[in-house]
């Protein structure tokens, strides 16, 4: 069985201290927000949490951004303001994750023991 191709969607914002990631959902949906900001946000983002990176880019250890570091880029601690402001000047980053190929029941082949791995 082959488990679908998934792709991620960041939009990366290079701020003066921090880069700031957040996930959407519809590229699409999100180009057509460009130009027409009466389209819901819930749309195509994917969560309303606003990350930053440690200034490792777009690779870089995801933590929760803290409201002194949106307030200190974004002269608010409004995560939704912050948010849109990512949106209108970030760069759009896309990630292919590949299908995988594995068993139906992933159970059959499991060493896994109330949750923890099983050695013999």
């Amino acid at each position: 069985m082959t488990k679908g191709e998934a792709t991620q969607i960041k939009i990366h914002y290079k701020g003066k201290d921090d880069d700031f990631i957040i996930f959407v959902d519809d590229n699409e949906t999100y180009q057509k927000w460009l130009n027409d900001k009466s389209i819901p946000l819930a749309h195509f983002v994917s969560t309303f949490k606003v990350f930053v990176t440690g200034k490792q880019g777009t690779q870089g250890q995801l933590q929760d951004a803290s409201k002194l570091t949106l307030s200190a880029e974004f002269n608010t601690e409004d995560e939704d303001e912050a948010i849109k402001q990512i949106l209108q000047k970030g760069n759009v980053q896309e990630s292919q994750f590949p299908g995988r190929n594995g068993p139906k029941n992933d159970s059959q082949t499991s060493n896994i023991v109330n949750g923890q791995p099983h050695t013999r």
